[in-house]
């Protein structure tokens, strides 16, 4: 269960990271831009996920010990 949540975290991460390179440099990267119902809310989003991704490492090594 460990493994699992530490993968989620990082790619919840991962997106949330690529979500805020996207906003500043304008690349096409990440799946954040991709999704439509977002439109607007990409940076809100992209905080959302790092939050996520730094919430889930938290709790794989709480269950970890």
């Amino acid at each position: 269960m460990k493994k699992v949540l530490e993968v989620a975290g990082f790619i919840a991460l991962a997106q949330g990271v690529l979500g805020f390179v996207q906003d500043f440099t304008h690349w096409r990267v990440g799946m954040v831009q991709r999704l439509a119902f977002l439109h607007g809310y990409e940076v809100f989003a992209s905080f959302v996920l790092i939050v996520l991704g730094c919430a889930l490492f938290a709790a794989a090594e709480g269950r970890g010990r």
